[in-house]
């Protein structure tokens, strides 16, 4: 399937438990009738599943340039922290005994397993020297993408109602990963996007962190009116602030947010949605 190990060390109890997967099948509302499905990848083809979703996205929508391993399947996006991470699905609702089809991913890396993979994924754009407090408690989200048929809101909601529920299971209490936005207009839109937010939602001066490569924004127009992409929306509805200014991802033709956001943090409204309390 490919030369990159899968973990070797008992992940069993970084998972919800089944009750918690039905609890969190339960508070779902998506749009269209057809009911989802959450839960934590068990096996090598459910990995499999969100490599593909995840190649359909990145590689077929975006036009990422994706570096994987030798001998990856045709198809998946696959990088070496996929065997570290616990990868969280969204499927259709089972049919005939079958497994629906996966349409929503994130990945997650937990504080153990970024000891033994040897660091964080946003480490290779950013310096997160400042982050090292926080680290014992702190969980990267990662490749997190919804099928273009099923943007609707319920498979996003799904995704950041296990996370949460997660998070408060196991003890933690922060979340930090890469926002990205489309470069297609040449990075404009990210540097209006940038300007607009450091002044509004922008971490206390402790925890900014600086990108390896970062986007020129002041050799961009950074006075459009934009508006944020709707995920990013989302994670600033729900308490996040960003680190820093954005990254050049060249490969995927993004520019990245870092963006951390803590469980403490989060408004009334989406702790009772998101956990009941």
């Amino acid at each position: 399937m490919r030369d990159l190990p899968m973990p070797t060390l008992p992940i069993a109890d970084l998972r919800p438990t089944l009750s918690a997967d039905r609890a969190a099948r339960r508070s779902l509302h998506p749009s269209p009738p057809q009911p989802l499905e959450i839960v934590w990848a068990r096996t090598e083809e459910d990995v499999l599943a969100a490599q593909r979703l995840r190649y359909r996205v990145f590689a077929e929508e975006m036009g990422a340039r994706l570096s994987v391993p030798s001998g990856t399947p045709k198809g998946h996006d696959v990088d070496l922290f996929d065997p570290y991470c616990e990868h969280l699905l969204v499927r259709l609702s089972s049919r005939n005994g079958q497994p629906g089809e996966v349409i929503g991913t994130y990945r997650v890396l937990t504080p153990a397993s970024a000891k033994r993979v040897g660091g964080l994924y946003s480490e290779t754009e950013f310096d997160l020297t400042r982050l090292r407090s926080l680290r014992g408690k702190m969980v990267e989200l990662g490749r997190s993408c919804v099928h273009p048929d099923h943007r609707h809101g319920g498979a996003i909601l799904a995704l950041w109602g296990a996370l949460a529920e997660f998070m408060v299971r196991n003890d933690l209490d922060t979340m930090i990963g890469c926002a990205s936005i489309s470069m297609r207009d040449g990075g404009h839109v990210a540097a209006s996007l940038w300007e607009q937010l450091r002044h509004t939602h922008m971490a206390p001066i402790e925890l900014q962190v600086r990108p390896r490569l970062p986007l020129p924004v002041n050799d961009l127009d950074r006075h459009l009116n934009v508006e944020a992409p709707a995920l990013i929306k989302g994670y600033l509805r729900c308490g996040a602030k960003i680190l820093g200014a954005p990254a050049w991802d060249p490969d995927f033709n993004t520019a990245d947010l870092p963006m951390l956001m803590r469980i403490a943090e989060l408004p009334p409204r989406y702790r009772r949605h998101f956990l009941g309390a």
